[in-house]
């Protein structure tokens, strides 16, 4: 019978790339909005699962915390480092600025129109749009999207903490993604 021996932490940082080589990797085009994000440590966990995921670009806006902040690497872990990422006070903006750039927006939202982010049809470019913990993605927002999206739940709470349900949807779309392309 083969044992299973769990990796020493060199081990594992040893087969990760360097920062230094991950700037010369290509990244998925996957480009994630955080639309008021109250949360530091929800924030923190979203540059951790964003660098996991190699997404293209993180944008923080609104009221979410941006680096440099104690807090936020405490849950980060330092991934602000390594994950491309920048603060834009619009997301409004912002969004109208990506589909004339060609991405589809995608919206984490309860919506009259979401679809299981399972069955999702993806178009790459895109970004992931995730919202407030408690308000989620702001109505003017969702109007600007191409697709909504949702997580079906099984229990009587109709939603996932937020940096849960990114990590949840972020990866079944690097896995689209991977389908398609030969890198990663």
């Amino acid at each position: 019978m083969n044992k299973i021996r769990k990796l020493e932490f060199e081990e594992i940082h040893n087969r990760q790339p360097t920062i230094e080589e991950l700037q010369r990797l290509p990244r998925t085009r996957i480009t994630v909005i955080a639309d008021n994000i109250r949360s530091v440590h929800n924030v923190g966990a979203l540059f951790r699962t964003a660098d996991g995921a190699r997404i293209e670009h993180l944008y923080l806006c609104g009221i979410t915390a941006a680096p440099p902040r104690d807090d936020l690497r405490k849950t980060s872990l330092g991934a602000e480092e390594s994950v491309p990422w920048s603060y834009e006070k619009d997301a409004g903006q912002l969004i109208r600025k990506l589909k004339f750039r060609g991405y589809q927006i995608i919206a984490l939202e309860h919506t009259d129109k979401s679809v299981d982010y399972s069955k999702a049809e993806l178009l790459f470019p895109m970004c992931l749009i995730v919202g407030n913990e408690y308000l989620g993605v702001q109505e003017h927002l969702v109007q600007q999207c191409d697709l909504a999206i949702d997580i079906p739940m099984h229990g009587v709470k109709q939603s996932l903490n937020v940096s849960v349900a990114f990590g949840v949807v972020v990866y079944e779309f690097l896995k689209k993604w991977q389908s398609k392309n030969e890198f990663l």
